[in-house]
């Protein structure tokens, strides 16, 4: 029974045809003398496979080294494959970090005895809230699996512990803002019970929501950080500060829109807190992560990024400087809330962008691969 051939045989005997031995290994020469012959044919050291080596074969010289291919995608595909989150993902980033913002307004104005500024930050917040769970159920696409989510807590998802968050700060900012129609009911008979009742639960509530909401505010930093899209994922450190900055930012741009002058005093300082925590944040991400700043400086995401930077700037600029004219406060609180929105959109942006360019996948990669080589040697 004859010995089956194996691969390596076989290259060995091309190799021999190839060098100008293929009449040895047509007579039977053992393939495995091949490694154990010396150098190649063409001279002692020379390889004719090698670069600049002559070919075996008559005519001249073959190069048979495949020349280093630039990598763009895996058959013809993207590494990653970019979120399938819609605009309605980047909307839910932006209402959370409001909400959150307009309930630490309102908790700000009820502790300081502000009452319109309370009033505020309570209806903003219950508002930007119902629009939250709106745009995070209309992406999961059936009412029935946000429900489904609350069958379970776990501690180690930011989706879940997410979940969890709007399902305490959801109903708190409601109570809260309900007591805001408590003085509108009668002194008397059952509604006046009623009216007895809702000013120390909304206190209460209110203070349970200004309670909640810094991890609302940044729970999807973590939440984006947890994913495998590069500049997101190499931006955990940075995310939930850039988001908290943003939510302040935005809560602080209700109060000086909807707020006289005179008792918008706390607005004005959160609008300092956030845009420092804002311009601070946005700044890490677009020069700390190497290659993966790129997407939060080019394309659709830089422009969007560069638009809040600059109504940042200029938001808490005319809060402090002209935050006591009204018409200046409520330009700098629109500058805020449109800064706010125009960032959380930005960082979407610069995420599906890394997702979909297969650079900000393998470079990094080998990066880390050549500096762990590197600590090892």
């Amino acid at each position: 029974m004859s010995r089956p051939v194996r691969v390596g045989d076989r290259f060995r005997r091309f190799l021999l045809r190839r060098t100008g031995g293929g009449a040895a290994a047509a007579g039977g020469v053992d393939a495995g003398a091949v490694g154990r012959a010396g150098p190649p044919a063409g001279g002692p050291g020379r390889d004719p496979h090698v670069a600049g080596g002559r070919g075996g074969r008559r005519g001249g010289g073959e190069r048979l080294a495949v020349p280093p291919a630039e990598f763009t995608s895996y058959y013809g595909r993207p590494i990653l494959k970019a979120p399938v989150w819609r605009w309605d993902i980047a909307a839910y980033l932006f209402t959370g970090g409001l909400a959150a913002g307009s309930s630490l307004l309102a908790a700000g104005g009820q502790l300081t005895g502000r009452p319109a500024l309370r009033r505020a930050g309570r209806v903003t917040a219950l508002a930007a809230v119902g629009a939250s769970t709106f745009f995070l159920v209309h992406d999961l696409g059936r009412p029935a699996r946000f429900h489904h989510m609350l069958r379970v807590a776990k501690l180690t998802s930011p989706m879940s512990v997410g979940t969890w968050i709007l399902t305490v700060f959801g109903p708190a900012a409601g109570v809260a803002a309900v007591a805001e129609a408590g003085p509108w009911l009668p002194e008397r008979g059952v509604l006046g019970v009623g009216r007895r009742l809702l000013a120390p639960a909304g206190s209460a509530a209110g203070l349970v929501a200004a309670a909640t909401a810094p991890a609302l505010a940044t729970y999807t930093g973590v939440l984006l950080a947890d994913t495998a899209v590069p500049a997101w994922h190499e931006a955990y450190p940075d995310l939930p500060v850039l988001f908290a900055g943003s939510a302040l930012a935005s809560g602080a741009g209700v109060g000086l829109l909807a707020v006289p002058p005179a008792q918008s005093g706390p607005a004005r300082r959160m609008a300092v807190a956030g845009a420092a925590l804002e311009l601070y944040g946005a700044h890490r991400v677009e020069t700390r992560l190497g290659l993966l700043s790129e997407p939060y400086r080019t394309g659709t995401a830089g422009r969007l990024l560069r638009v809040g930077r600059a109504l940042t700037v200029a938001g808490v600029a005319g809060a402090v400087l002209g935050g006591r004219h009204r018409v200046v406060a409520a330009l700098s609180g629109g500058a805020l809330l449109a800064a706010s929105l125009a960032t959380r959109f930005g960082v979407f942006h610069a995420g599906v962008a890394s997702a979909r360019d297969p650079k900000y996948t393998v470079l990094p990669q080998r990066e880390r691969l050549a500096r762990r080589a590197a600590g090892a040697g």
